[in-house]
């Protein structure tokens, strides 16, 4: 590595699932790392312990927290962090790191500290950071003028997933964390993606601050595209359409990269997911119009479940 690349500054946005497999390639490599996520999360243990709590949602940021974690000292509070009840009784469900986190605020009567300290704990490379301390709730507006509430209503449709989403809004508005401001400004590197459309990236650039943040930027801006197309989500969206609504919502005119997939699924995968209406994104000619280069690799291994190389990304962010 050269001195340049050291000195490279690394700004990841997004959620849990779609940061982690970003940061954990990224951490091998000599970059400062800020993962700034989403607290939007309505859904799951999450959903539960925001609501009975009166914390921010925790679980995108433990995923985020685990994938930057030291992986050879601190072994065993990664494992305590992931651990999931799964025997009954009013535990069930949840997740160990969300606990934690949620006694954490409670402790020190701060989210963003919070998050910090279990940083410190599990001896991070990089740091985590909240897109916003609001709490506020994802929107969406159907195609039939059907307004749908909350991220986990938008990534498992509850309502008609042939309806295409048309807007995406939060309610009540909510402000950019200055640290995470300040990241955004001062970085080398911005990546977005990959994740839900709707329910994990757009999101982040509703925060009011976002749009003046990534302008200000002199960053690269790289969008790492999805693997698969989610149904009530992005079903019979391509790259290109992906694409746009990003750089729509962003206030960009082009991504410096775009990052995508070019290794074909077997048809065996394809049967799989086809059950659960997913597909993989179409690379359509017109994905041209937003990225002033467009990468394609083979960016996931194995044959049954598709999830990204965290190494193959981070040797191709590194090369850039």
């Amino acid at each position: 590595m050269t001195a340049q690349q050291k000195q490279r500054k690394v700004v990841v946005i997004g959620g849990g699932t779609g940061n982690s497999s970003v940061l954990r390639g990224l951490k091998r490599y000599p970059f400062a790392i800020t993962a700034i996520v989403t607290m939007f999360d309505s859904g799951s243990s999450s959903g539960i312990l925001r609501d009975e709590f009166g914390i921010l949602p925790p679980g995108d940021v433990r995923q985020c927290l685990i994938a930057l974690a030291e992986e050879k000292k601190e072994p065993m509070l990664r494992e305590l962090f992931a651990y999931r009840f799964k025997n009954g009784g009013t535990l069930n469900g949840h997740s160990f790191g969300n606990l934690f986190l949620t006694a954490l605020t409670h402790i020190l009567k701060d989210d963003a500290k919070a998050i910090k300290k279990a940083g410190e704990l599990l001896n991070i490379n990089g740091q985590v950071l909240p897109v916003s301390l609001d709490n506020a709730h994802v929107h969406a507006r159907l195609e039939d003028g059907t307004i749908i509430e909350g991220e986990t209503n938008i990534s498992v449709p509850k309502h008609d997933g042939n309806l295409k989403v048309k807007e995406v809004f939060l309610a009540p508005s909510a402000k950019l964390f200055l640290e995470a401001k300040k990241a955004i400004v001062g970085a080398d590197l911005v990546i977005i993606g990959p994740g839900g459309l709707y329910s994990s990236l757009i999101p982040n650039l509703l925060v009011e601050g976002m749009k003046e943040a990534l302008r200000k930027s002199r960053a690269k801006k790289i969008y790492i595209m999805n693997l698969m197309t989610r149904w009530g989500e992005t079903n019979n969206l391509s790259a290109s359409d992906c694409a746009r609504e990003i750089l729509s919502y962003a206030r960009i005119e082009k991504f410096d990269f775009i990052i995508c997939n070019s290794k074909k699924v077997s048809k065996k995968v394809m049967g799989a997911y086809a059950k659960e209406k997913k597909y993989p994104v179409v690379l359509d000619d017109d994905l041209a119009k937003y990225g002033k280069k467009i990468v394609a690799s083979s960016l996931y291994k194995g044959d049954d479940l598709l999830r990204h190389d965290s190494d193959a990304l981070a040797k191709i962010i590194a090369s850039l």
